[in-house]
């Protein structure tokens, strides 16, 4: 073998993507066998093992880390010059995608997505992943396809469309001992509050904004994500700030009150973004339309 084939470079990347074999051959619709025989080919081309199994997966070489950014390019030239993946079929696709999002984007928007997949793609397999500091590099790597939610960080470098405009609101407990109707600033000053600090999202901008306004808020409580925080808050007597469209979610599903903030908290907008490597591809085109679909008919 003087150079790798095109098939070979495909499962390059494919267990780079996966840390798995088993996975990478499921991406790229081979049979297990065929991919570990393309690896060993890779090994003997390369001297060089590239994938070593660990604990957390197929763990890749020095090596192969140098190789991957030359190999990308080339799976790039050639998808760009024969059309790979020219077509997306939803009805007959058995692709499966990664979707990384919040425990609230879980909430708004998963439910009605299954359904919408179930009805016009039925062989299509959703991955949800969190959101974290290295969402960009995944959906960079192909490891993720889609990034949903309030993430500021991928601002530049990416492509994103906004999907709508959200503010916050104060959740209590509806039997809550203190707070009946209404909210004032120094009733949210004399409570004890619940936080969330999940990573790789823009939410930080409420801390953010109250202490530049002043206002001293008590943080008993300290959760990384807000269902937890929210069914603490449901069954004490604590406060937790949460976007306007989770506090709707969780009144029709508990006992909540769900009161305005007594003071001005800027608006943000909910995002979806992908990487510029995977903007043409129209599996992703595809995805990305039917979740704006969705967003757009929850708010005609």
């Amino acid at each position: 073998m003087n150079t790798p084939d095109l098939r070979l470079l495909q499962v390059f990347e494919a267990i780079h993507k996966t840390r798995s074999v088993s996975r990478a051959a499921d991406a790229l619709e081979l049979g297990q066998p065929a991919v570990s025989i393309a690896l060993g080919k890779l090994r003997e081309h390369f001297s060089d093992p590239l994938f070593v199994r660990t604990s957390g997966g197929m763990e890749p070489t020095p090596l192969a880390e140098e190789l991957l950014q030359p190999i990308r390019k080339a799976l790039d030239a050639l998808e760009a010059a024969f059309g790979h993946r020219s077509v997306f079929d939803p009805a007959t696709s058995i692709r499966r995608f990664r979707i990384a999002m919040t425990d609230i984007t879980h909430l708004v928007l998963l439910p009605r997505l299954w359904r919408a997949l179930r009805a016009v793609a039925p062989g299509v397999r959703i991955d949800i992943a969190p959101l974290g500091d290295d969402t960009g590099r995944e959906l960079e790597s192909g490891e993720a396809d889609l990034a949903v939610g309030f993430i500021p960080a991928l601002e530049a470098g990416f492509y994103q469309q906004a999907l709508f405009r959200q503010n916050y609101v104060c959740l209590a407990s509806a039997d809550h001992p203190r707070i009946h109707g209404g909210l004032t600033r120094a009733q949210f000053e004399a409570e004890d509050h619940a936080v969330f600090r999940a990573t790789g999202t823009g939410h930080h901008v409420i801390e953010q904004e109250i202490a530049r306004l002043g206002i001293e808020r008590r943080i008993v409580l300290d959760i990384p994500n807000f269902l937890g925080a929210a069914f603490i808050v449901e069954h004490t007597d604590l406060l937790m700030t949460v976007p306007r469209r989770l506090g709707e979610l969780l009144r029709g599903r508990g006992e909540f009150s769900v009161l305005p903030v007594p003071f001005p908290l800027p608006e943000y907008t909910v995002k979806q973004h992908w990487h510029a490597r995977f903007h043409h591809d129209p599996g992703n085109r595809w995805l990305r339309g039917v979740i704006a679909g969705l967003v757009s008919e929850s708010t005609n």
